[in-house]
């Protein structure tokens, strides 16, 4: 048995949990325990101490292990979320909204976790734009942040689904900018340390076989079934507004067409946590990750 660790919950790792909802690990003939996990950071030591065989989380993790412990064989080896899920969301309607636009503006980012702030302030670099010359709290929490948008006491806010789709129904927010835009950025992959992938192999590569048969699903499927079939995992969220989420992010190409991580978007994310501070130095490619598993599944058909 595989002991495999969520993240945490989210609309956006939908293909995770799908791959459980829809059997594709028992099709596959591997079995799969799924743990809940208490945060971030508490799965990734989980995973380094050997309690836990694989996790699901955001190379971020995956570049920051490597940047303490060099000697350390934490690894990507399964592509699933190949781009941004966070949105900003503006209190009204700004037709050909630029990051840079944020200037002047009252503006709360997510504090959660940093990928989302880290990949923004790089994308305002990149346009020109100091993000320190952002009047921007960050947080305190994604519902916070949604009711002062409500209220009026903030101009944008930064959210993931289904914060923004229930922003957007309501009219009470407008879509400025999906970060999916940027192009690929790797967001989430399944994570092994090396032992595990040598000891495990063809268990992990049933694994991701598995997630290649949840990718090519959910691209084919529409929302609202896709909805029913995730239920139990968000029984809090009306099914509608799951599945007009769900719809937003395949018609973005938020999920990888196939598990093989692809180095553009590794160092896409890359270069923002160098230019936010997060990372010394970019850290290679190879040492990240291994697409063995993932190219051999793709070579399959």
């Amino acid at each position: 048995m595989i002991v495999l660790s969520e993240n945490f919950r989210a609309l956006f790792y939908a293909p995770f949990y799908a791959a459980h909802a829809t059997g594709a690990y028992a099709a596959e003939g591997v079995e799969v325990e799924l743990r809940s996990s208490p945060d971030p950071a508490r799965t990734a030591a989980d995973l380094a101490a050997g309690r836990i065989d694989v996790m699901w989380g955001g190379p971020l993790r995956v570049l920051l292990t490597h940047a303490a412990d060099p000697a350390s064989d934490v690894v990507c080896f399964c592509d699933v979320v190949a781009r941004d899920p966070f949105f900003v969301i503006g209190r009204t309607p700004r037709p050909g909204f630029r990051v840079g636009d944020l200037r002047g503006l009252r503006f709360a980012s997510v504090a959660e976790v940093p990928t989302p702030w880290l990949c923004l302030q790089d994308d305002l670099r990149r346009a020109g734009v100091d993000p320190a010359s952002i009047d921007r709290v960050s947080g305190p929490s994604m519902d916070a942040a949604a009711a002062a948008l409500r209220a009026g006491t903030l101009d944008a806010v930064q959210v993931f689904q289904p914060h923004a789709e229930a922003l957007l129904q309501s009219g009470a927010g407008h879509l400025w900018y999906a970060a999916s835009s940027r192009g690929l950025t790797a967001y989430t992959t399944l994570v092994t340390r090396r032992a595990v992938l040598a000891e495990r192999r063809d268990e992990l590569l049933a694994m991701v076989r598995a997630m290649a048969r949840v990718l090519r699903w959910i691209a084919a499927t529409p929302g609202a079934e896709i909805a029913a079939v995730l239920a139990p995992f968000f029984p809090d969220h009306p099914p509608a507004l799951v599945a007009a989420a769900l719809d937003r992010y395949r018609g973005a190409g938020l999920y990888a067409p196939d598990p093989v991580l692809r180095q553009e978007g590794f160092d896409r994310l890359a270069a923002a946590m160098v230019s936010g501070g997060a990372l010394a130095a970019p850290i290679p490619f190879a040492r990240c990750v291994d697409t063995s598993l993932a190219e051999a599944v793709v070579a399959e058909g």
